[in-house]
């Protein structure tokens, strides 16, 4: 089955399951401003929350999530939602007000669009550190992104879990580029001894790229090296499906390689607050761990030319106006 008709299958079976006033709460127009709002900060989203579906809605919406993602995918989510938990438990330890708004349930599904339908749609999951949709048009599923998970902690510090990671390639994939490098190659791409405290593309609808620092070239690495940048980018877009990630992939191979670069930023040791920064022509990788004692990962991959399926979008529209 192809990966379009199994998220519609999954979206269906969680929509068939809601009653009327849920439903109505969990879907909207494509055409919707809502479609648009991101973000990976605590608070609450449009759409229908875990907390107000029964067990067996809330087996089917992550379901959703299974079919939507790569098998790593789906369980750095459902790692990042039941962190929420391990986080209020930290926090009340600590005498943090914040810890009463942890709660593993604040994480709203959603849905733009009629699914299966010709015209395009939409799903969507967010909620504290997890920012995820995918947009379906001409039956097939043409964007991934903007794409966010965060880890708070990043690693559990203590407890039945202790030592636990909901993320760690992007961390381990990314120290393994940098230390390879040699002294010329890192006086380029450490390009500031502090790390940012946190992403500097922003939460919006658009990816602000102006303050991105550049770093060290793809085509200025050796082999090995450009297979570690390689492998660090597959990373990001392989949060999708295998097919969805090949296609994303493709896009940022036919842009060119070459001129990608990958900047750090902050110290090397590890346990200190680090930064770092991978950009293409068309799509910039972000990740962030400096606060809380650099154990809070920030990690967000944007496809500039074809963030909410935009660029595949207006080729569906071009080519539906032109058959009429």
């Amino acid at each position: 089955m192809k990966p379009v008709d199994e998220l519609t299958r999954s979206v269906r079976a969680w929509l068939g399951g809601l009653d009327g006033g849920q439903r109505a709460r969990a879907t909207f127009p494509f055409e919707s401003p809502e479609r648009f709002v991101w973000d990976y900060r605590p608070g609450e989203r449009g759409g229908l929350a875990l907390a107000d579906m029964s067990q067996e809605q809330r087996s089917a919406a992550m379901t959703v999530v299974r079919t939507a993602l790569s098998d790593r995918g789906a369980d750095e989510v459902a790692s990042i939602i039941a962190l929420e938990t391990v986080l209020g438990k930290l926090e009340q330890e600590r005498g943090r007000d914040g810890w009463i708004r942890r709660d593993p349930e604040r994480y709203w599904f959603a849905v733009f669009g009629e699914s299966g339908s010709d015209a395009p749609w939409s799903w969507r999951v967010g909620g504290h550190h997890v920012a995820i949709q995918l947009t379906v048009a001409d039956a097939r599923i043409v964007g991934s992104a903007p794409s966010f998970l965060g880890a708070n902690p990043a690693v559990v510090p203590s407890g039945p879990t202790a030592g636990a990671r909901a993320l760690t390639g992007e961390e381990a994939l990314a120290r393994a580029l940098v230390d390879g490098l040699s002294t010329e190659q890192r006086a380029i791409a450490i390009v500031d001894p502090v790390a940012p405290p946190d992403i500097l593309s922003g939460n919006g609808a658009r990816a602000d790229v102006s303050a991105i620092p550049a770093g060290i070239r793809h085509e200025d690495l050796g082999p090995d090296q450009q297979a570690g940048l390689e492998r660090l980018i597959h990373q990001y877009v392989g949060r999708a499906r295998d097919e969805v990630a090949a296609a994303d992939w493709e896009r940022i191979r036919d842009a060119g390689l070459a001129a990608i670069t990958f900047a750090w930023a902050g110290p090397l040791e590890p346990g200190r607050g680090h930064y770092y920064a991978v950009r293409g022509p068309g799509f910039l990788v972000e990740y962030d761990n400096t606060q809380d004692g650099a154990n809070h990962i920030h990690a967000v991959w944007r496809d500039l030319t074809n963030d909410w399926g935009e660029d595949a979008l207006g080729l569906h529209y071009r080519r539906d106006h032109a058959t009429r």
